[in-house]
């Protein structure tokens, strides 16, 4: 007679599934753990880049430990609650049970499975509960993202109270450094040259490898500039150029201004991000996914409406209190659909490998959660693929996007503050990280914002870096393909950027010889021009434009978003961004009538 469920015994260690093969590094690691575990050591740190596989690294050590009988239990702890059921679906899979739905008040789980899997939330509200189970049962701990576990002095220390007695932990992470000196338990600090205390793995597999070793997509970044007008609590009305030199204050004030939704400059990124996925799904990526970040719950719904218009379809949206979060983000991870929104919940460790082009539409610019960040979409499933990352075209987020392939440590002290760096203190509100939407601010007041592509950083290097606002053609890099390799990528931003920059030396020349430039043709009653492509003539027409509203403005002293409206009213059609070649002309014609 079949075996019922409640016949069912725990299945041995690795009885399920087959081990997936391991790359490189995940055998290097393995064989260095091995070392260390056989001499005796307890504890293990692996870091590696988001989506080298530090899963399958662990799993493996487990399945290890668990036939040679060194454990008979394991505990895995993660940051969120989806993760614990990523893990359970992982483990799952070489056959080993993990219980993700283990409460504390229950103190126990059914004996089918060999372990459970807890946030380090569930471990900082009972430590000595933890505490027990581990000394139980000889124990694996699998710290996943274990730099969490500074989070707060207290998430530390119940974190150590309750797996000191462990048989062996290891800790994983992508990212080992935070920004504060919190120390994490478990991990290794020894001096550097300097004195200063930092972290110390046991492996580590940097993101510059893993690209070398074609496990990690390369990462475009597209960094957008334009005009924000605000506000201030004073009343004053201000405008700036995101990206040129200013404040702190100014910046956090133009950053915000920028991710405002009822502004200009976050739907026209939005349509050209989407413009990119359509790209990359036509070049050889057909499931290619967007991911939108944003900072807190409006703004993620206010987004999620800005894409439903521009797509005809409404994306995904993610937010951290809706019980059915995990459900949606595993639903979307299998579907086709085009856009996923979410806050930060989708900001670490979520595996969705179709992510290729990611909006960086939040004001958290900490080195941590921008390379958490951006890991989401480096996740590589073939040769040839390139992510793409929409954001902000603000000093800190490029300096990062320039650094994706150095390692940090975590220093256990500050260093000397750089008198030059860009860290106003300014700016700590704007990079709070919120789940939540805020309470409403009567002290600031976003006006209007527009967009329009500023550079590209790829590998460190920067492309297109416009020699005046609106000078960088937008199409040459939203219409690179799909699939290329690395070499390929810098080979082409190169040739366009050579493009570009002979087409400006053309425009010198012909201005300091007296000779008139090019007209651009007009595009009546939705007529397009046939003497030059589309492209050009709406670039042209979005960079004259972007040009007489700044005279506007100086001589009206109007917000730059107010005169964009004006004209959109007056002439009708999307912003300037998603505007034809008709409707710009018509708002260029209407400007000039307003001037006189």
């Amino acid at each position: 007679m079949r075996a019922g469920p409640l016949d069912r015994r725990p299945r041995p260690p690795g009885s399920g599934a087959p081990s997936r093969p391991l790359r490189a590094w995940q055998r290097a690691a393995l064989d260095v753990y091995r070392s260390r575990s056989s001499s005796g050591a307890r504890d293990f740190l692996a870091v590696a880049t988001p989506g080298a596989g530090k899963t399958t690294f662990a799993l493996q050590v487990a399945t290890d430990l668990l036939g040679t009988g060194e454990i008979s239990r394991i505990t895995v702890v993660a940051p969120t609650e989806h993760l614990k059921r990523q893990w359970a679906v992982a483990a799952a899979e070489v056959g080993v049970d993990l219980d993700p739905d283990f409460r504390n008040s229950a103190g126990a789980t059914s004996s089918d499975y060999t372990g459970v899997a807890v946030t380090y939330a569930q471990v900082a509200a009972h430590p000595a509960l933890h505490r027990a189970r581990t000394a139980a049962r000889r124990t694996l701990v699998i710290l996943d993202e274990i730099h969490h576990a500074g989070d707060a002095l207290s998430w530390g220390e119940a974190t150590r109270e309750a797996f000191t007695p462990a048989a062996r932990r290891l800790a994983l992470t992508g990212t080992p450094f935070r920004s504060d000196v919190n120390p994490i338990p478990f991990v290794t600090y020894l001096p550097g040259p300097d004195g200063v205390l930092r972290s110390i793995s046991d492996s580590s597999y940097g993101y510059a490898e893993a690209l070398r070793d074609g496990v990690v997509r390369p990462v475009l970044f597209l960094a957008y500039s334009g005009e924000m007008s605000w506000r201030t609590s004073a009343g004053a009305e201000l405008s700036a150029r995101l990206g040129e030199p200013l404040t702190g204050e100014q910046t956090a004030a133009a950053w915000r201004t920028a991710l405002d939704p009822g502004g200009d400059w976050m739907p026209a990124v939005l349509a050209s991000a989407d413009t990119r996925l359509s790209q990359v799904r036509a070049g050889g990526m057909p499931d290619a996914a967007g991911l939108v970040i944003a900072t807190d719950h409006a703004a993620a719904r206010a987004y999620a409406g800005l894409l439903a218009r521009i797509t005809g379809t409404s994306p995904v949206l993610i937010l951290s209190d809706d019980p059915t979060a995990s459900a949606k983000i595993a639903n979307f991870r299998e579907s086709a659909d085009r856009w996923m929104v979410a806050v930060r919940m989708v900001s670490e460790g979520v595996d969705v490998p179709r992510l290729a082009v990611g909006v960086y539409a939040t004001s958290a610019s900490t080195p941590l959660f921008f390379a958490q960040a951006v890991g989401r979409f480096v996740r590589g499933r073939g040769r040839g693929e390139t992510a793409s990352v929409f954001l902000p075209s603000v000093p800190t987020l490029l300096a990062l996007a320039g650094e994706m392939e150095i390692q940090r440590d975590h220093a256990l002290e500050k260093q000397p503050r750089d008198p030059d760096a860009f860290d106003d203190d300014a700016l700590r509100e704007a990079n709070r990280r919120r789940d939540t939407p805020d309470q409403p601010d009567t002290l600031f007041t976003a006006l209007g914002s527009s967009a329009h592509l500023d550079r590209v950083i790829f590998d460190g290097g920067e492309f297109g870096t416009p020699a005046a606002p609106g000078s960088v053609e937008e199409e040459d890099f939203l219409g690179l393909p799909g699939l290329l390799e690395p070499d390929q990528v810098a080979t082409l931003l190169r040739q366009r950027e050579a493009a570009q920059q002979a087409a400006a030396r053309r425009g010198a020349a012909a201005r300091a010889a007296g000779q008139p430039e090019p007209e651009v043709p007009a595009a009546r009653d939705g007529a397009q021009p046939t003497t030059r492509p589309v492209h050009e003539v709406i670039a042209e027409l979005r960079k004259e434009l972007n040009r007489l509203v700044g005279a506007h403005f100086h001589r009206t002293g109007k917000p730059h978003g107010m005169i964009h409206a004006e004209l959109r009213r007056s002439c009708g059609g999307p912003p300037s961004g998603q505007a034809s070649a008709a409707q710009l002309q018509a708002r260029i014609d209407t400007i000039r009538r307003w001037a006189g």
